[in-house]
């Protein structure tokens, strides 16, 4: 009778981690505040709204999302933005000797990895990670993820040449259009060009101006997905926001199943 019992208790025992703390230790909010979120209608286990307080969950397989806006239940994940300097190639080491990115990673205790790359002379918004998963999809260039650009590049751009981006124009490796293009400035023959695309071909940006007749200088990635360089100076890093992380995530969730998609691979931009 007692190993009946026994069984029995053992069968009734609840399985995963309540919801409310689960995102307590995510940081989200309090638990008392969670349950709050929870009779509000404002969180979602795999896209279903939680209406139950006692909801249980298994935080290294549900995906949860406040107001839309995606979790990560992993405490040890860490994500850092990065402005990577010029002269500085995006790998952890580089079979060359030159300087790559272990000089900005040393003080993390996790080991991280760049997601996408930028080529060595290309400078701006640079994400390190040890997820793997987020790492993956967004560098996938299926997923197409916009990025914007800012390109000192010779010679004065005239409005016909950023229709021309716009409009798309004819590479060795196939047409490509710029999704926005605008003219920033111009001034002592020399121009200013704002690029926004979602391609990860090789070298792109840089080989999108040189064939309207006005090579690169000088490049700078500002912005990936949600993420903005702001006032970032080059050669320093820090982490995500909560809400940078979120839109993150988000944008990570939204369509992840096109990174397993054949395509082709993440190149230097």
């Amino acid at each position: 009778m007692s190993d009946a019992s026994t069984g029995s208790a053992t069968e009734s025992q609840p399985e995963g981690v309540r919801l409310q703390k689960v995102l307590a230790a995510a940081g989200v909010a309090s638990r008392r505040v969670v349950e709050n979120y929870i009779t509000e209608g404002r969180i979602r286990v795999n896209g279903v709204v939680v209406e139950e307080l006692g909801r249980r969950i298994d935080p290294e397989r549900d995906l949860v999302d406040v107001d839309g806006t995606a979790v990560q239940l992993d405490v040890s994940k860490r994500y850092v933005m990065l402005n990577k300097p010029t002269g500085v190639v995006s790998s952890m080491k580089d079979e060359n000797g030159r300087p790559d990115l272990r000089q900005f990673t040393a003080d993390y205790e996790e080991r991280l990895y760049n997601v996408g790359r930028l080529d060595a002379e290309t400078s701006g918004l640079l994400i390190l990670t040890n997820d793997g998963e987020l790492a993956h999809v967004l560098a996938h260039p299926s997923f197409g993820v916009t990025k914007v650009y800012i390109a000192k590049v010779e010679g004065t751009v005239l409005p016909q040449t950023i229709s021309k981006l716009t409009k798309g124009i004819e590479l060795e490796d196939g047409a490509i259009a710029a999704d926005k293009a605008r003219l920033l400035d111009t001034s002592r023959g020399s121009s200013l060009v704002e690029l926004t695309l979602h391609s990860g071909r090789n070298r792109i940006v840089r080989r999108m101006l040189a064939a309207v007749g006005h090579p690169v200088t000088e490049l700078v990635r500002r912005q990936f997905g949600p993420l903005h360089l702001g006032t970032l100076p080059a050669g320093k890093s820090r982490e995500l926001s909560k809400i940078e992380l979120g839109a993150l995530l988000t944008l990570s969730r939204q369509d992840s199943d096109a990174a397993e998609a054949p395509g082709e691979q993440q190149e230097n931009e």
